[in-house]
Formats: structure tokens, C-alpha cells, sequence
């Protein structure tokens, strides 16, 4: 199965106002484990960026000055992306600027539903933690996911954190995810309910003979008594 954990950086908050994305972020998932491709790009947004959204995230107009526009680069994002699964926290926020960059280059194809499928991992984490915080920076909290060399938002960053927190949360790389397994390392109720159950797999049980059982009992009696 293939997944790309994606995420964007923007000028603001609501496409509808004008603002637009400056920077993507992609990160490869193969059968659960990272496989190293990644998709990085900053994008001339051709406008000016929101102070509170600069503060977030660091990216300045002039920082973007001499890099290509989306409609540039559009086409090697989906080609990236195209078959996949991605894995989005907050999806509604960056499909909806994806769609409205690709409706303002007039793409023939512009929602993304039609070149991959989109789990959002906002709604899976309240899912699972109901009245708690779900924010990125909670769930490498809770999941234990180191995110200290973070200083500032950024979509690559981002996008490698959810990647290795969304391993965390769906029951794999545990080393990622010390907080959710009790004190004895036995997995919490709540994340074996979200670990995938294979239907598919047909367990063979092979008994052993009267012969492999009466070898099995001598060997076991004369193994010594522990205290004796």
C-alpha cells in the first residue's frame, strides 16, 4: 500500500480570500514503512503573506522571490501523489487550497479525490482520543515522537512528523510510540482497536504426534525444579 503524508504551508487562512500556498511538503509511505522520497517545494505565491501566517511558519514574500508558481510545479506534485492514499491532518484545509490552486490554473482535473484518496488524521486522532487535544504538536506528545528540532512550521517537517505519528497511532513503530503501551510494553486497548485486523490470513495448526508429546514429557522430567 502506498501513502503520502502530505502538507502545505499558505499566505493565510481561506482560499476563497485570495491566499494562496508557498510551500508542499510529501513524505512516502510504502507497506508501513518510510521509504525515503520525498516531494519539497516552494512556491511563489504572487501575492503578499499574512504577518500571523509569516510568524508560523518563517517563509517571507521575498524568500519565494525566484521560486516557480504552482501551475509549474502541479503537474510533478500529482504525478507524485497520483494512486496514493494521503495522509493529511486537517485534510479539508490543504485539499481545499490544492483544489483552489489547481481551479486557478484552469486544470482539467482539479479536485484531488480523482488523482488519490485522502485520510485525514485530525478525525482519526479525535476518533480515538475524544475530549482531548489533537493538534499536531499533541499527538508527538502523546505518541512520543520526537518533534524538538522544530522550531518553526514547515511543510517538509511537518509532513515527516505526521508520517511517523500516524505509524505511531494506526499500531506500528512502536519505538515511536512509547506513551502507548502500559508499563509492562503491552499495548493499550485503544491503540490495538485501531491496529488493522487481517481477515485475509488462514492460520495452519499442525499437532504434535503421541510420539513428538511422550519425548516432549521425558525432556520435562528431567529438567530440574526451580528452588530445588
Amino acid at each position: 500500500m502506498r501513502q503520502i503524508v502530505l502538507d502545505t504551508e499558505t499566505t493565510g487562512l481561506v482560499p476563497s480570500q485570495g491566499h494562496r500556498i508557498i510551500e508542499i511538503g510529501c513524505i512516502e509511505i510504502v507497506n508501513r514503512r518510510l521509504t525515503g522520497r520525498e516531494f519539497h517545494r516552494l512556491v511563489n505565491p504572487e501575492r503578499d503573506i499574512d504577518e500571523g501566517a509569516e510568524r508560523v511558519h518563517g517563509i517571507s514574500r521575498a524568500d519565494l522571490a525566484n521560486q516557480p508558481r504552482f501551475a509549474e510545479v502541479a503537474d510533478e506534485l500529482l504525478d507524485f501523489i497520483r494512486g496514493g492514499e494521503l495522509v493529511i491532518h486537517n485534510a479539508e484545509f490543504d485539499v481545499g487550497f490544492l483544489e483552489h490552486e489547481l481551479k486557478l490554473m484552469s486544470h482539467p482535473q482539479p479536485l484531488i479525490s480523482t488523482h488519490a484518496l485522502v485520510l485525514d488524521t485530525l478525525a482519526l486522532a479525535r476518533q480515538m482520543h475524544p475530549g482531548q487535544r489533537n493538534s499536531l504538536d499533541a499527538l508527538c506528545k502523546r505518541y512520543a515522537v520526537d518533534a524538538s528540532k522544530r522550531e518553526l512550521h514547515g511543510a517538509l517537517i511537518d509532513a515527516e512528523l505526521l508520517a511517523r505519528v500516524y505509524l505511531a497511532m494506526t499500531g506500528g513503530q512502536a519505538a515511536f510510540s512509547l506513551n502507548a503501551e502500559d508499563g509492562n510494553g503491552v499495548a493499550s486497548d485503544e491503540q490495538s482497536a485501531a491496529r488493522p485486523r487481517r481477515t485475509d490470513v488462514k492460520f495452519v495448526v499442525i499437532t504434535a504426534s503421541e510420539e513428538e508429546r511422550a519425548a516432549h514429557e521425558a525432556i520435562l522430567k528431567r529438567m530440574p525444579v526451580r528452588g530445588q
